[in-house]
């Protein structure tokens, strides 16, 4: 076998409590968690992982014994420690976790409770007042349970008092929760993606599903020993890929306390690695060029990359030297960010990497556990979405001339089914494989590479094939241009004849650069970004928008 494509040594597990115990025989004295106290945001406090399972078997003696242990238990809230005890807690034991988006609205809320029949209710203060109209909504909850809940009445329980019991219970050697097991190809995390207003879509994922990311997962991904968790646990991306990963590789996982501050938090925890999405890795990526201007800097540090480089050419690497000033704004210690939701665009993933800090962008989709491939430390090209997971298979149908196809995937990582809809289970999973409607192909070295979604896809009236996410990319690369949408222009008998694009412009950005005659700008310089195209995948209108485009609660265009 290839040297790069040799799998990393991972110790097997078969179940999420071998895994925590696992991790409690092998580094129980050292810390799992780091987070700022609500109380007091100067102090961290520490976990250690024999804490965390102390935490998790004095909350899951209590779930058990107000008879819920086996239920379908849902938990909404800001990321947090108790979120985290909530998550493991349930994975744990013989009930279903469902993880609800925290950015829905009251209604949508309601419709992902009712139709995952869940019996109760872990949320944070932000949603106490949706509570009463909750409760009158969803007779079949038994129990909500607030974080910072104090007072306990009727079914509306403290956290706190409620692990406290717990603790008691297991004190006097209940083993009502320790001794639970469960078949690992149960449903263990009912997740719901989009159609929460009126079609609820459960992704049903199994504890095998799970197992499956985690051991095959670092079988091909390297990561460090100490992470900023920063993307919002009710996505599989960071619950899964992210949380469970990390804690079979016994790092430590510092929490996030908001997403106005991660850059702070980079600064206070100092990791080494981070999971991101790529509209973070933009947003860095234009804030470091933007600063390197402003302080006259921008044009050596283009000098010292290629010089940089060279000396890597020939065994010297002095990047945390070359780019402190860079390294030092992201803590001083971050070596990886590992990418994943959306392709990134190549020369992103070449900035990062040049500088020191390697980008890995992969390939996941919720209904895969989330996690379809990865690049490599050693293998690494961001033109492309690395290499598939061991535990399953790719293949490419309905492919287009081009030679871009469907991406379908069969393993592991594929779901039971959607819940409650075996119709639409049916529409996507044919004889185990999993059709993800995302067009790609996979390149001569084993590659997985991403194209667009196949509901993006432009057809032209030529029949040439567009994939608007491409285009976007190029643009994106314009300072000043902040979101863009790229989509077919129709004649008069609906035939998309030519592409437009419709953009928001950073103002800010105009500003400094003292832009005056903007659309007239901007059609030259999408001209110049996108000059290397074919002519069919030219703009030839453009659209500024006065108003942000309108967004899903996962921060994606709704196009």
């Amino acid at each position: 076998m290839d040297k790069k494509h040799v799998l990393n040594k991972v110790k097997p597990v078969n179940s999420i409590k071998e895994l925590l115990n696992s991790a409690v025989q092998e580094a129980g004295n050292a810390i799992a968690f780091e987070y700022k106290d609500e109380q007091n945001k100067d102090h961290i406090i520490k976990i250690t992982y024999q804490e965390f399972l102390q935490d998790i078997q004095e909350l899951g003696t209590a779930i058990s014994s107000i008879g819920m242990i086996d239920k379908h238990i849902a938990v909404i809230g800001e990321n947090s420690y108790k979120w985290l005890t909530v998550y493991l807690t349930v994975l744990n034991s013989t009930g279903v976790l469902v993880p609800i988006d925290r950015e829905l609205p009251c209604k949508d809320i309601i419709n992902v409770l009712k139709h995952s029949d869940s019996e109760v209710l872990f949320y944070s203060e932000k949603y106490e007042n949706w509570i009463p109209e909750i409760k009158a909504a969803v007779p079949n909850i038994k129990f909500f349970i607030g974080f910072q809940q104090k007072e306990q009445k009727e079914n509306i329980l403290s956290y706190d008092a409620l692990k406290e019991t717990g603790k008691q219970v297991l004190e006097q050697g209940s083993k009502i929760y320790t001794d639970l097991k469960d078949d690992e190809n149960n449903l263990k995390l009912l997740v719901y993606t989009s159609g929460t207003t009126g079609e609820p879509k459960g992704v049903m994922l199994t504890e095998n599903n799970l197992i499956s990311v985690v051991y095959y997962g670092l079988q091909v991904a390297d990561i460090g020993t100490k992470c900023l968790s920063v993307l919002p646990y009710h996505h599989t991306y960071e619950a899964v890929a992210g949380i469970l990963v990390a804690l079979h590789k016994h790092s430590c996982i510092c929490i996030n306390d908001s997403l106005k501050n991660v850059l702070k938090n980079l600064q206070l925890f100092k990791p080494d690695f981070i999971y991101l999405v790529p509209a973070f890795t933009e947003v860095f990526y234009k804030n470091i060029w933007s600063n390197a201007e402003k302080i006259g800097k921008a044009k050596a540090l283009k000098k010292l990359i290629p010089i940089s480089n060279c000396l890597r050419k020939v065994g010297i690497d002095l990047r945390a030297t070359l780019f402190k000033s860079i390294h030092e704004a992201f803590g001083g210690n971050l070596k990886e960010i590992v990418c994943g939701g959306a392709p990134i665009r190549p020369e992103i993933g070449k900035f990062f990497n040049d500088i020191g800090i390697t980008l890995l962008n992969g390939y996941g989709i919720t209904e895969c556990s989330p996690l379809v491939s990865v690049n490599r430390l050693n293998f690494n090209d961001s033109s492309t979405v690395g290499v598939i997971l061991p535990c399953c298979e790719v293949k490419l149908e309905n492919k287009t001339p081009d030679g871009d196809g469907e991406i379908c995937v069969k393993g592991d990582i594929v779901m039971k089914g959607y819940y409650k809809d075996p119709e639409r289970t049916n529409q996507v999973l044919k004889d185990g494989w999993f059709n993800t409607e995302d067009y790609g192909s996979i390149n001569k070295k084993g590659q997985l590479i991403i194209n667009g979604r196949k509901k993006n896809l432009i057809v032209l009236d030529n029949g040439k094939n567009v994939y608007p996410e491409e285009i976007e990319n190029y643009i994106l690369s314009i300072p000043y241009v902040q979101e863009v949408i790229v989509k077919a222009k129709k004649n008069e008998i609906g035939q998309e004849t030519a592409l437009c694009a419709e953009v928001f412009l950073n103002q800010e950005k105009l500003e400094e650069m003292n832009i005056e005659h903007i659309e007239e700008k901007l059609k030259k310089d999408i001209a110049e970004c996108c000059k290397d195209l074919p002519m069919y995948k030219k703009i030839s209108e453009i659209e500024i928008r006065e108003e942000e485009f309108e967004k899903t609660t996962t921060n994606k265009i709704k196009r």
